[in-house]
């Protein structure tokens, strides 16, 4: 690939390559004004902002060698600020802006070399591409709709045929591991000190974004008062990670039942890998009680029983619902009386 692609693709290896062989020491990269006017530092910024408010965005406005560059700088910001909530958001972030490239690419050749790069030998056809179903397997290993299923695909001499769309996808995956995988590096402090002023800015919306996501996301609500189970799926959910069906569907039915709208529950779940809007609201309001029934998030029991149950306290040991360990914190960490501690209205109903 020349390096206008290249800047187009800058996690491929070959790009990591071409910018060894531009002459020029980190340092270099990192504090020369002259190197490009700067611009591969000011972008290099903007990825990591973009990728915290949710999606990166394309710039035509800066030329391919400061595009190409700006990606190790972004490494290297995210680096310095050792913060897992933005290595999770930059590594999905990157990953999806890959994605909406390469939905546009017309040249299937560069997709193949794209996949040679993440081990996946493809070949096409004259619907999309085909893979071995080993090189299936492991990319969509992530995936939670059912359509990715191996046993939902038909297997022909153990290949599989996708669209262009769906190899796309398979890419974006393994683009969101290596970057997440790879982060965060180990970044001398004189680097991180020469990168303060976009640290700082990178830091205030970083913490801004964790505000809202947070308490003031949340109105009424105490999330210091939810179960250990229910942070670790709600930071897991923030930080882009893909929820199992059982896991959403018990952090969803319990923020529904501590009164959070479908909006703001919808609003924790756009920055899941295979968001889509329509389809998550459709499921926040049938939860919700879209068609008559009204669900209660699982027992403690069964949270166990998916897996689900984690970070497990004293307190838990003296409840059997994570509804119920709510209720007792607020009452245990506030000065007014606060609500009982038995189960939900027994309106609702719970899957188990």
């Amino acid at each position: 690939m020349d390096a206008a692609k290249l800047s187009l693709y800058p996690f491929l290896t070959q790009a990591a390559e071409h910018v060894a062989h531009m002459d020029l020491s980190i340092d270099d990269i990192i504090t020369s004004k002259a190197l490009v006017g700067g611009l591969p530092r000011s972008r290099a910024s903007s990825r990591v902002i973009q990728s915290i408010l949710g999606a990166i965005e394309k710039d035509d406005t800066k030329p391919d060698i400061a595009e190409l560059l700006s990606y190790p700088i972004a490494r290297i910001l995210v680096s310095c600020l050792d913060d897992a909530f933005l290595i999770r958001r930059y590594a999905l972030a990157e990953a999806k802006f890959a994605n909406t490239r390469m939905q546009k690419e017309d040249d299937y050749e560069t997709l193949l070399e794209i996949g040679r790069d993440f081990n996946i030998n493809a070949s096409i056809t004259d619907k999309g591409f085909q893979i071995h179903f080993t090189d299936y397997i492991r990319g969509a290993a992530g995936m939670r709709a059912l359509n990715w299923k191996l046993v939902n695909r038909r297997l022909t001499s153990g290949f599989v045929n996708i669209t262009k769309e769906e190899y796309a996808r398979l890419l974006q995956e393994g683009i969101r591991v290596r970057i997440f995988n790879s982060l965060p590096l180990d970044v001398p402090e004189p680097f991180c000190i020469a990168l303060q002023e976009y640290l700082e800015e990178i830091k205030t919306c970083l913490e801004h974004s964790k505000k809202e996501l947070g308490e003031e996301g949340f109105g009424e609500m105490e999330p210091g008062s939810f179960p250990p189970c229910i942070k670790h799926l709600l930071s897991s959910a923030q930080g882009g990670v893909n929820l199992a069906h059982s896991a959403r569907f018990a952090l969803t039915s319990f923020l529904l039942n501590i009164e959070l709208s479908v909006d703001q529950i919808i609003q924790l779940f756009n920055v899941s890998p295979d968001f889509n809007e329509e389809m998550t609201r459709y499921q926040v309001e049938h939860i919700a009680g879209g068609t008559g029934t009204t669900y209660k998030p699982p027992a403690c029991n069964t949270m166990i029983t998916y897996g689900n149950c984690l970070g497990k306290d004293e307190l838990c040991r003296t409840i059997g619902h994570p509804l119920e360990y709510y209720r007792k914190k607020k009452k245990v960490t506030s000065s007014e009386p606060g609500p009982g501690t038995g189960e939900p209205p027994s309106s609702t109903q719970e899957q188990t």
